[in-house]
């Protein structure tokens, strides 16, 4: 796959169109026994981008490099890539102090009455399964690994079966947003980790209904741009979604 889609590029970012399918960089359990047993792991995104760019092996540290943040690998859309370590962390810190806007659409399952909406909770991982995160109270007083979690909603449009939502997160948990639509009863379509037993799935669909559509952020300083400036993202919807869109019967 070394057909990325670049939305945009200076001397200090990459900003990527992901596509489905493909780990955004190396970790977890099954990194960790590639690494033991000496065996090769599956290509990752940072591995196209470094045969395309080898200066991201000086940026950040290994596996990461200049991944500023994630993206699952099943999810889709705008990827912010560091191209220095000094943009790294100039870029992290936006998103660790809340300035960053990122927006995502995906399509519930069932009706979401409410044309808007807010989930404000703790996220953990789950102790019954390592693989998810769970919703926790914000009034649990054991607050070991559990961070705040904050989903912003709004309603695009009503299906037969089916909400699009168009999705802001104020906070980067793990699976957040997966977790937060699981927690209200209405998965997102597609997502066999955090979907219901016998919940449906629409024709055609292959994955989550998860895309990362638009991300606002404030670039490092440079020489035209003293100041740095403020730059919007947009990624359309994949072709696959709009497809499967148009052949949903409507609420």
């Amino acid at each position: 796959m070394n057909n990325l889609k670049i939305i945009y590029e200076d001397e200090f970012l990459l900003v990527v169109d992901k596509p489905a399918g493909i780990v955004v960089f190396p970790e977890g359990v099954a990194y960790a026994k590639a690494l033991a047993n000496r065996v090769d792991f599956p290509e990752t995104l940072i591995d196209i981008l470094i045969e395309q760019h080898p200066e991201l092996k000086t940026v950040g540290e290994a596996p990461r490099y200049g991944i500023v943040h994630r993206l699952d690998k099943d999810t889709s859309g705008i990827l912010l890539v560091a191209k220095s370590t000094e943009a790294l962390i100039f870029l992290q810190k936006q998103f660790i102090n809340r300035e960053v806007e990122k927006k995502y659409t995906a399509l519930a399952v069932g009706i979401i009455k409410e044309e808007r909406g807010e989930i404000k909770t703790l996220i953990g991982r789950s102790k019954s399964d390592g693989r998810k995160q769970k919703v926790y109270p914000l009034t649990d007083e054991n607050l070991k690994g559990k961070r705040e979690a904050i989903t912003n909603f709004r309603v695009i449009k009503r299906f037969k079966d089916y909400t699009l939502l168009e999705v802001q997160i104020k906070t980067g948990r793990r699976h957040q947003i997966r977790c937060h639509l699981s927690f209200l009863h209405h998965p997102i379509a597609g997502d066999t980790l955090y979907g219901f037993k016998n919940q449906p799935t629409p024709e055609g669909l292959t994955r989550q209904f998860l895309h990362a559509s638009y991300l606002k952020i404030q670039l490092p300083a440079s020489v035209n741009w003293p100041n740095g400036k403020t730059e919007q993202f947009k990624s359309d919807l994949p072709e696959e979604f709009k497809t499967i869109l148009e052949k949903l019967p409507t609420a």
